[in-house]
């Protein structure tokens, strides 16, 4: 009677214990659920707010690269105005007329763009893009108008200076000469002495494509020099290498012809011609230069060298 006494009693006791933590789950439950929503629902609106700083990020971006590309726009246009005067100096009618409608049709679609864009509240990529591709069209052919006068303008100076050094070469020739025939006498007394080979009859003619004779230097196909070799028993005979230089108006040397020693210098010429002396005159002597560079009308400078001497100087006028 005790131990059954005791298993009733203790059974009571078990089921009002269960009884009481299940509405305290239940509510735990509900905490962690509303903990949940919560949460969610403020990583959605983080979500939705950050999205919304990126957009209006993204559309701040895009004004300000329209307001870039407006003023690359008109820098363009500014740009062209300042060449104008020089395209119309280096460019046919009818390439400028091409480049003009070029250029004028890409800037119309640029503005048009412009416009439109300026009346949208939201700009996208596309269109942002879209008008930074005519904006480029815009640049290309601005740089090819400069491209244009540059090359031209890198033409001129490179002719510019051209002449200039051949001009400063044959100064520095003349001086050299100048200084040394007045530091050495004795150059003025080899020059005459007896034994030097002399030439007369020096000529300068201009001959055409066919080997006639040229009346307008500048359709000359080669110049002509005709000279003769007297007698001269005090000459040493032999083989004599005789150099021509032909000096243009301009002061330019018509070279090409190699160089010769002179006075222990090294001096360019236009052309040689190698003759075999015997001590009796030589007539008809001919020395051709062909026509390699533009040439003008004026006057010509001829000189003849051999042996280390200055055989002759004369100037000739072309027309």
């Amino acid at each position: 009677m005790t131990t059954n006494d005791n298993q009733n009693s203790t059974t009571p006791q078990n089921t009002p214990s269960k009884k009481s933590k299940r509405p305290l789950i239940i509510v735990g439950a509900c905490c962690v659920g509303a903990l949940l929503i919560a949460a969610g629902w403020m990583v959605y609106s983080t979500n939705q707010a950050l999205e919304q700083v990126k957009n209006e990020k993204e559309q701040m971006q895009l004004d300000y690269e329209q307001q870039q590309l407006t003023q690359d726009a008109e820098d363009l246009d500014r740009e062209f105005a300042v060449f104008e005067n020089s395209r119309q100096l280096i460019m046919d009618d009818s390439v400028k007329r091409d480049l003009t409608e070029k250029y004028e049709n890409a800037r119309l679609q640029v503005e048009a763009l412009q416009s439109e864009l300026k009346n949208q509240k939201n700009k996208s990529a596309a269109e942002i893009a879209k008008l930074k591709n005519e904006i480029e069209t815009l640049r290309a052919l601005l740089r090819h108008y400069v491209e244009e006068i540059n090359r031209l303008n890198q033409e001129n100076e490179a002719l510019r200076n051209e002449n200039a050094q051949i001009k400063e070469q044959n100064t520095k020739l003349n001086n050299r000469v100048v200084a040394t025939s007045r530091e050495n006498e004795q150059l003025s007394k080899r020059m005459t002495l007896a034994e030097k080979l002399n030439v007369t009859g020096l000529s300068l003619t201009a001959l055409n494509k066919k080997g006639k004779k040229e009346k307008k230097v500048q359709k000359a196909a080669q110049l002509m020099v005709t000279f003769t070799i007297p007698q001269n028993n005090s000459t040493p005979v032999g083989e004599k290498t005789i150099y021509l230089r032909i000096v243009s108006p301009s002061g330019q040397l018509l070279g090409n012809g190699g160089t010769f020693k002179f006075e222990g210098g090294s001096v360019e010429c236009s052309a040689k011609k190698i003759v075999e002396y015997a001590g009796e005159e030589i007539g008809g002597v001919t020395i051709y230069w062909d026509v390699n560079t533009a040439l003008t009308a004026g006057d010509y400078t001829v000189e003849l060298f051999a042996d280390n001497y200055r055989l002759a100087s004369r100037t000739f006028n072309l027309n």
